[in-house]
């Protein structure tokens, strides 16, 4: 982190293992049973990056002075790969953003991979798709 950034916001999180797993938000807004590792983190990781990048969207249509007719939406499937002994993830992201020309919508969720942190983590480390439906 930069001298100069400003955290806005930090997620605090408690995760335990076992039958009786759980994870829990700090603020008490997440309470999720974790018996089994996979597919919740899959599935966590999927809610977390396409929150992130439904903001970013948001911020993109702003920068831009973009009407958004309605809440752009994501569907995400995230794929935990094995090859050989190795363990790699995979992403398919498919964007919604309703009431919105198709060509302005492509713009939108191209920079938003640039405006969305998940998206800027995973650079070059997951495959991902992304997809105007």
């Amino acid at each position: 982190m930069t001298a100069t950034a400003k955290v806005l916001v930090t997620g605090k999180t408690h995760v335990t293992a076992g039958p009786n797993g759980a994870a829990r938000s700090r603020d008490g807004f997440l309470d999720v049973k974790l018996p089994q590792p996979h597919p919740a983190a899959e599935n966590l990781f999927a809610v977390a990056w396409s929150a992130c990048y439904i903001g970013a969207i948001q911020l993109a249509a702003g920068q831009r002075k973009v009407k958004l007719a309605s809440e752009p939406e994501v569907d995400a499937e995230i794929d935990l790969n094995q090859a050989g002994s190795a363990f790699f993830l995979s992403a398919r992201l498919n964007v919604h953003v309703p009431g919105v020309e198709r060509e302005v919508a492509q713009e939108l969720i191209e920079a938003a991979h640039g405006i969305c942190p998940y998206s800027k983590a995973v650079h070059g480390n997951i495959d991902v798709t992304t997809t105007l439906v």
